[in-house]
């Protein structure tokens, strides 16, 4: 909570409590407590309130108008009739319980703040889309529709990053930004007023800042989020790995994605249509949309060497090193990366709590890192015996890390936002997750892309549980 607010609720809870102060004093902290009422209210609203507010403002509301009564009711030589103890004291604690659940949403609910990203290098972010001419779009019946890949790309900057403004929540404008998570608090289901504040939020990276100079060509990271995420999902991910000199391209998958916008039109997800209750239609939906994820991998591969040769325009024309990629998703896009590692021009792969069930992902030839939560493998007897039949099968040595503490949303912007549950975040803290993460993943993926080999194991030990197959 803000300065204001903080103030605003002690404000309100003084204003309510003064009804038990003794009668000589009880008029004049009345009216001082009113005026502190009226002007920090006054501040809360011209900053824009935020709904966590609404029960403080009501709280203090209720009260303000019975002193102003009383008051009025002096002046007037009117006799003030005051209950009696037994009858004013529930009617008090429950107006302080009102004002404190507004504290209470604010905890719980916060404006996300992102962490400073670790890394040595500033963060610069550019938004490009690509359009697959080899695959038709098979969510539309237009004939001439083309698969099109909206990619956002985190990449090092230079340190001043030309005095320019930092992205909101990833996007562009706090505009944008909120239009696409209104879309994913429907696609979850939650009431779009409670996840309201991560559009303000403000994050490290700067729109089209210029490339960090004399750092010669920078490995790439392809990233897929999970069912319904968009490209700015796991926007701490990004920038950690950014700022470690990694450029990473954080795909929307349109028509799965919540919200993405092809060609400046907007593409909402149609995951909720294709789901059924048919358990073998079930299971070829899971194939079928981490076959046509893993599909996005390759093409934006593709891309991503054209505008490593410079064949496209770009603030990373000429500064990419696709020889040194890395595939690497969350939940589904976790399942994804997997799959797209049967395009051997990947040299690594990272699935981050990803379930392979019905995935059919096979064996592959690449090091991989399976990054698990205990609430995932606790909930699913599949989960682990899925991974290993992958990741035992492999021709190189593979790894398997339970970060303890950690939940399924852990790994994602959602743990500086949502609630603190045990089933959706764990236990280990809001950013805490995501700081492990990042390090553990820049551990392996600096030992597969740039020969950093040494003592991974004992590195990988020091964020968890291992499982080395060998």
């Amino acid at each position: 909570m803000s300065l204001w607010e903080i103030l605003a609720v002690l404000c309100a809870a003084a204003l309510t409590l003064t009804r038990w102060l003794p009668a000589r004093v009880r008029r004049r902290a009345s009216l001082v407590a009113a005026a502190a009422v009226i002007a920090t209210t006054a501040v809360v609203l011209a900053l824009g309130a935020r709904w966590q507010m609404v029960p403080v403002l009501a709280g203090a509301g209720v009260v303000l108008l019975l002193v102003v009564v009383a008051l009025l009711r002096q002046r007037a030589g009117r006799p003030v009739r005051r209950l009696p103890w037994w009858m004013a004291l529930p009617g008090t604690a429950a107006v302080l319980a009102v004002i404190a659940t507004g504290p209470l949403a604010a905890w719980a609910l916060p404006t996300p703040v992102f962490p400073e990203p670790a890394g040595r290098f500033a963060v610069g972010t550019t938004v490009m889309e690509w359009s697959d001419p080899e695959r038709p779009e098979t969510f539309t019946a237009a004939p001439d529709d083309r698969r099109t890949v909206p990619v956002q790309l985190w990449y090092p900057a230079r340190p001043d990053r030309a005095d320019g403004q930092p992205s909101y929540n990833g996007a562009r404008t706090p505009q944008e930004a909120a239009e696409v998570q209104n879309a994913l608090a429907d696609s979850f289901g939650i009431p779009r007023f409670l996840v309201s504040d991560v559009a303000r939020a403000r994050t490290a990276a700067v729109f089209d800042a210029p490339v960090a100079p004399g750092a010669g060509r920078f490995p790439v990271i392809v990233f897929s989020p999970g069912l319904s995420g968009v490209r700015t999902s796991n926007t701490v991910l990004a920038q950690e790995w950014a700022s470690r000199g990694y450029v990473v391209a954080t795909l929307d998958h349109p028509y799965d994605a919540a919200l993405t916008f092809v060609d400046g039109r907007p593409v909402r997800s149609r995951n909720k249509e294709t789901v059924t209750e048919d358990r073998r239609k079930e299971a070829r939906y899971v194939k079928d949309n981490v076959d046509l994820r893993a599909a996005d991998f390759g093409f934006v591969l593709d891309q991503l060497e054209r505008l490593g040769r410079g064949e496209i325009a770009g603030p990373l024309a000429g500064r990419l090193d696709t020889r040194r990629a890395a595939a690497v998703g969350h939940s589904r896009g976790g399942a994804a990366a997997l799959a797209a590692a049967r395009d051997s021009r990947y040299r690594a792969v990272v699935n981050i709590d990803g379930g392979l069930r019905d995935a059919g992902v096979r064996p592959f030839g690449q090091p991989a890192l399976a990054i698990t939560s205990p609430v995932s493998v606790e909930e699913n007897a599949d989960y682990v015996p899925d991974l290993d039949r992958v990741l035992g099968r492999g021709e190189e040595t593979n790894y398997r890390l339970d970060i303890p503490g950690t939940g399924h949303l852990s790994f994602t912007d959602a743990a500086l936002y949502f609630p603190p549950l045990p089933s959706l975040v764990g236990t280990v803290g809001r950013s805490e997750g995501l700081r492990v993460t990042a390090d553990a993943t820049t551990a392996f993926l600096d030992s597969a892309l740039r020969g950093r080999a040494s003592g991974l194991p004992g590195l990988l030990r020091a964020y968890g549980d291992l499982t080395v197959y060998e």
